[in-house]
């Protein structure tokens, strides 16, 4: 499966719940200026603030906190920003120093999700050396993904990006792409989809771009408004339309389903799949409650969430209060146990809730039907995907309770499709289709009242001759 930013791991029986946390060691510095980017704003929460590197005694005192505090014998760091990059490969081996130092026979993972930009080989042999999983950040084509990731002077970003992405390659760097669905490339899903085959991507995630904008800045100066905020707002117009990224998703799957599974992975269809076989969802935004995937920024302060980077959403501090207190402090538990309060009734009654729990609690800010608050904006999207994947779920889901390949699937959507085609009606003096033995003149045909020179389209279904 795809390690994704925020996919939760699983403690051992009886042990405290693991938890996940998105770190920011340089906060939301980045050499890059993508117009849709809702963390560039973050900088406005620590006015005056000039030096943006994580410390050196918060950083040492986070890593240990944060091995310490779970017992589970695999901890996983997930470094991001901003661009972490512009730390410097020395600033990272001094990360994995500290980890190895605390690490009391754990096994330490480290994922990495960066622009690319600045990727050299310096950086491919640190990465390869040292095991880490990158996620590179790329949009698709470069028609595609030049609409919105630019540089702070305007200028376009493929090719810096593909320039990296060689050296990952050169180095046998393992990586994935993170790929954000907005407005503009969802209207391309097979094209975003080949295109990230053809540069060697086998693990792609999907991340839709959900923003809304205020109206007049708050007092801060912020404009990106969480879902409950009460300002006047409206959706940005860079975020993908709901019914798009449904079909969008859609489109994708009808072309990875009958040729690339078992060779590409991608994630929602992954977690779509844990969901038909009664697991929990690894990915947060698709279980019943959240509260585990937290994020914490460059002086130590813990919010709830990467997506809920607000005041009334930091917990505390690390330098101040023990990281394990703050992430079972009771508002961070009241915030995770808030998705599946919030649930509006139309969304508790939905057939595919158990794939959806209403995704994430930052994207509710629309009306239900019947009036309520708290419908997911992408719900419509997830509605239509959902059923439609249903019956491959089902079979895939299926052949891994009887220790089959899920990959069978091709086998059976290439007979399925096969067996939807029109066939050709048979000749007077061809086999009867119906297996009788006899010629169809002497047999079905003199049944359906054909007669020598009149013409009947017949039709054929799943077992064989169906009838006129």
């Amino acid at each position: 499966m795809v390690l994704a930013m925020g996919e939760l791991t699983t403690s051992p029986a009886g042990a405290s719940p693991a938890f996940h946390i998105m770190t920011k060691p340089v906060g939301p510095i980045c050499n890059l200026d993508c117009k849709y980017c809702f963390y560039l704003e973050k900088e406005k929460l620590y006015p005056g603030k000039s030096d943006w590197v994580m410390p050196d005694d918060v950083l040492e005192s986070y890593v240990r906190q944060y091995i310490e505090a779970q017992n589970i014998p695999v901890i996983s760091f997930a470094w991001q920003g901003g661009e972490p990059t512009i730390l410097g490969v020395d600033y990272f081996l001094k990360v994995v120093a500290l980890q190895k130092k605390y690490a009391n026979g754990k096994r330490i993972e480290n994922a990495f999700q960066t622009n690319g930009i600045l990727l050299d080989d310096e950086w491919g042999r640190f990465l390869a050396g040292n095991h880490f999983l990158v996620g590179l950040s790329i949009d698709g084509p470069r028609e595609l993904h030049d609409v919105y990731r630019v540089d702070k002077g305007g200028a376009p970003s493929f090719d810096r990006v593909m320039r990296g992405l060689r050296v990952l390659k050169k180095h046998g760097v393992r990586f994935n792409t993170l790929t954000v669905v907005n407005r503009k490339n969802s209207q391309h899903p097979r094209e975003v989809y080949r295109f990230l085959k053809e540069v060697g991507s086998g693990f792609m995630q999907f991340i839709p771009l959900v923003e809304r904008v205020a109206d007049q800045p708050d007092a801060r100066g912020m404009v990106m408004m969480g879902p409950r905020d009460p300002q006047p707002a409206r959706v940005a117009p860079w975020s993908v339309e709901p019914l798009q990224y449904g079909k969008f998703l859609r489109a994708i799957f009808d072309e990875w389903v009958r040729q690339d599974v078992g060779k590409y992975f991608v994630q929602i269809f992954d977690v779509a799949l844990e969901s038909w076989m009664g697991l929990d969802p690894s990915l947060c935004v698709f279980r019943r409650t959240c509260g585990a995937a937290l994020a914490i920024e460059h002086n130590g302060d813990l919010y709830s969430c990467d997506h809920y980077v607000y005041p009334e959403n930091r917990l505390g501090n690390i330098m101040e209060q023990p990281l394990r207190s703050l992430v079972e402090s009771p508002p961070q538990r009241k915030f995770g146990q808030d998705k599946l309060d919030g649930l509006p009734r139309y969304c508790r009654e939905c057939d595919v809730r158990f794939a959806c729990n209403g995704e994430c609690p930052k994207h509710r800010f629309l009306q239900a039907p019947d009036g309520e608050a708290g419908l997911n904006y992408l719900c419509a999207g997830y509605k239509l995907f959902f059923h439609h994947i249903a019956p491959h779920m089902e079979f895939m889901a299926n052949e891994l309770r009887h220790q089959r390949p899920p990959a069978n699937v091709i086998q059976w959507i290439t007979h399925r499709d096969a067996q939807a085609l029109p066939q050709p009606a048979p000749g007077r003096n061809d086999p009867c289709p119906c297996g009788s033995g006899k010629k169809y003149k002497k047999c079905c045909a003199s049944r359906t009242g054909v007669k020598r020179g009149e013409k009947k389209p017949l039709h054929f279904d799943r077992t064989g001759y169906g009838g006129g």
